[in-house]
């Protein structure tokens, strides 16, 4: 009879839970089956295994196996457990010494010729190795994955054989090497000319991580100044960029691991669902909110979005994270976005503009404003409108803008002073901290009191300006809010007189 423990690691969410995989031989009729909440994906590991084992010429046991993937009520999913299966097996059959697999954590699919071939969800993985203080051996195409863990022991191999030849200690598996982080190559935001007011407003949403809606006509650039604010955000520290790094990882769609430390930039199409946005399926995986994690996610045209997606947002804005639930389970993934939005000012999208070329009526425009919530808007801290620019504007000899490179610069001495105030953006404070680090003279205590009374405006909103005020205050370098900086916050949010708003 013989026994074999072989450690591995399960993806849920954006975790990697310890999997110990038990191999158990005995007599009888040969038979193989495998335990422990297996998906069918696992469960057809077991005709994989066995063609990988004999075509590295190994000796599959003609005896009873039972495969046992502990913990029993964790579910396992694809293929990731077959390395960890034919090496138990390999194990317990006395091929190769057991009392080398405990320093050892083994993840990857096999083919049927022995072949490793890569799998998702290996950053988290390795991080978990890494705290365990076990080594960890992947396929080659997740080596410069898992190298970007800190602290851990990574090598790859090509093949079962390659391992089985480390374990008997007659080969030594290459370490996995991270390849050199290429620099940020994304748009500029000196492609933009014109828009003085709406630069303006892009800064401080980059200074103080606010969320943004911008207003305008067809072609006026909205989804220019967009594209560019992931550009004039400070770099991600480590920390953030392991983080996002992981969720690209779970999410099947490929990590690539020459551009981790970027800030993610998502821009989904407005026909995108509730779960595409929040993430799901039977095996949950994160949407767009997520894999926007310490990055930016643009919505263009957002009154043509469903309203039951748009709506899903809400929670995420305010709180960080979106849980997703299940039945059996419950799967929580970060969201902490800034979220930038465009829309045209009514259905034909020329609604004020000089020319007067727009026909929609007063009502046709409140009911198409109306589409956005009310809830949904007041989360929104920065409301501007984004005019069309005249020809003269827009020509190639003008005056040049500034540079992304010069903006960041005082973005990230803006966020400088915010982390050493209260360690965190601005447009994370909490309302206890906001009442605390944005504190007004009597007169603008006074003067914010009547705006809010005059565009009616709800409580979210009045903080959510004091955290504005704050942030223009902290690009101007000073300690104390004064009225400029008052009034500047109140302007950004113009926008909600006339919106048509409705309450949900």
């Amino acid at each position: 009879m013989g026994l074999a423990l072989v450690h591995s690691r399960a993806r849920v969410g954006v975790a990697a839970p310890a999997v110990q995989v038990e191999v158990h031989l005995a007599g009888g009729l040969p038979r193989m089956s495998i335990v422990g909440l297996p998906e069918a994906a696992v469960r057809e590991a077991k005709d994989r295994v066995r063609a990988a084992i004999q075509c590295a010429q190994f000796e599959f046991p003609a005896r009873v196996i039972t495969v046992n993937l502990a913990p029993a009520d964790l579910p396992k999913d694809g293929g990731r457990f077959d390395l960890p299966i034919a090496i138990g097996i390999l194990a317990a059959s006395g091929q190769i010494p057991a009392d080398a697999l405990d320093q050892y954590e083994f993840l990857g699919e096999l083919g049927l010729t022995g072949e490793l071939r890569p799998i998702d969800g290996v950053l988290p993985a390795a991080l978990a190795a890494a705290d365990a203080g076990r080594k960890l051996i992947v396929p080659p195409g997740n080596g410069a994955e898992a190298a970007l863990a800190r602290n851990v022991e990574a090598r790859t191999a090509r093949t079962l054989l390659e391992v089985c030849a480390a374990l008997n200690g007659v080969k030594v598996l290459p370490l996995a090497v991270a390849p050199a982080a290429l620099p940020y190559r994304g748009p500029d935001l000196c492609d933009v000319r014109g828009q003085a007011h709406a630069r303006r407003a892009l800064e401080i949403a980059a200074a103080g991580n606010h969320h943004l809606l911008l207003i305008g006509p067809p072609g006026c650039g909205k989804t220019l100044l967009a594209s560019r604010l992931s550009g004039i955000l400070p770099e991600a520290s480590e920390d953030e960029a392991l983080e996002t790094a992981a969720i690209a990882s779970v999410s099947g769609r490929g990590l690539d691991p020459a551009r981790w430390r970027e800030r993610p930039y998502r821009s989904p199409h407005h026909t995108a669902s509730a779960v595409a946005l929040v993430g799901g399926g039977a095996q949950p995986r994160p949407g767009e909110i997520s894999l926007a994690h310490n990055g930016v996610l643009f919505l263009d045209e957002l009154p043509e979005w469903d309203r039951r997606a748009l709506e899903v947002l809400r929670e995420p804005l305010e709180s960080g994270v979106v849980t997703i639930s299940r039945a059996a389970r419950q799967n929580e993934f970060p969201a902490r976005f800034q979220l930038v939005a465009a829309m045209n000012p009514c259905p034909c999208g020329w609604a004020g503009d000089p020319s007067g070329r727009c026909r929609c009526s007063l009502e046709v425009i409140r009911r198409y404003r109306a589409r956005i919530s009310g809830p949904l808007m007041d989360r929104i801290d920065l409301q501007i409108e984004v005019p069309r620019l005249p020809p003269s504007d827009l020509r190639p000899d003008g005056p040049a803008s500034e540079s992304s490179d010069a903006v960041r610069g005082r973005v990230e001495a803006a966020r400088n002073l915010q982390h050493h105030r209260a360690g965190k953006a601005n447009a994370h404070m909490t309302q206890a901290e906001t009442n605390t680090h944005c504190r007004l003279q009597p007169r603008d205590q006074l003067l914010l009191e009547r705006a809010i009374e005059s565009l009616q405006l709800s409580a979210r909103s009045m903080h959510r300006i004091l955290r504005v005020s704050r942030t223009i205050a902290d690009m101007a370098g000073v300690a104390q809010i004064n009225t400029a900086h008052l009034t500047e916050a109140l302007g950004y949010r113009r926008t909600d007189r006339g919106m048509g708003r409705q309450a949900a």
